[in-house]
């Protein structure tokens, strides 16, 4: 298909979407000047101590949870496709006086933007289904790492996007290991507050966890986990109810929500 085509179409949708998200209560962005993180526990627990870490968060959109990483210490460095994310970003690394840098790239053309290597590089929630090819992806993130330096993932699990979720109740139509790029149009966005609405044009991938796993190994990254979660931290999903822990789960768990993958160069 026409990749060019596709990558265009996505970036136009998130350039609209990033006015509607910044005054949403799902990003609380006035809560997150006051000093609230936008991490997760997940996230937090896998990469404990950042402090004077060097830092490249893929896939920032308009960089919350890069600014929040620059605030428990670590030198963080954003890559975003949205142009309209980007100058977002830097206004409010600016306000806040953090030191945070953000580039907008296609997230595949990383090494073309930045020289700098990492000590860290993490991605989450949302990314990769974004993405029709996760070796030259993997390529990249081996070519930005330290030796010795981390990769994380945290994201929605695959069998989660299997579901087409513009209809009520959802069916499961995609596949597990498809390789065609699925194609959605509609209105709104997962952020949605009651205000006016926007339409959606979206270009997505399905990878499984052998694709992902074979990717990063093959790309010089050692894996330390897999872990698989019956958890979503964000109500993304129908049908969610909300545990004791703020975190959300399907009634009857039958497959994960989420996953986290950790390695290392």
């Amino acid at each position: 298909m026409d990749l060019d085509k596709a990558f265009t179409t996505n970036r136009e949708t998130w350039n609209k979407k990033v006015a509607i998200h910044a005054a949403s209560d799902f990003y609380d962005l006035e809560n997150f000047k006051k000093g609230a993180s936008s991490l997760n526990v997940f996230e937090l627990d896998a990469l404990g101590d950042v402090s004077g870490k060097s830092l490249l968060h893929l896939q920032c959109h308009f960089g919350q949870d890069t600014m929040s990483w620059q605030r428990l210490g670590a030198d963080c460095t954003g890559v975003d496709i949205s142009d309209e994310a980007i100058k977002l970003a830097r206004e409010l690394s600016a306000e806040l006086n953090l030191d945070s840098k953000f580039v907008c790239c296609n997230v595949l053309d990383t090494s073309l933007y930045i020289s700098e290597k990492f000590d860290i590089i993490i991605t989450s929630y949302g990314t990769i289904g974004w993405l029709p090819d996760l070796r030259p992806w993997a390529r990249m993130i081996s070519e930005r790492l330290t030796e010795g330096g981390v990769f994380y993932i945290a994201d929605f699990h695959p069998i989660a996007w299997m579901y087409d979720y513009t209809v009520s109740p959802p069916v499961l139509k995609y596949g597990y290991q498809q390789k065609e790029a699925i194609y959605d149009e509609y209105e709104g966005t997962y952020t949605d507050d009651g205000g006016e609405k926007m339409v959606s044009k979206e270009y997505g991938w399905n990878h499984g966890h052998g694709e992902l796993i074979s990717s990063l190994a093959e790309a010089g990254l050692r894996i330390e986990y897999l872990k698989e979660h019956n958890l979503s931290p964000y109500d993304i999903f129908p049908g969610l109810v909300k545990n004791n822990d703020g975190l959300f789960e399907l009634p009857d768990s039958l497959y994960p929500l989420m996953f986290e993958v950790k390695a290392v160069k």
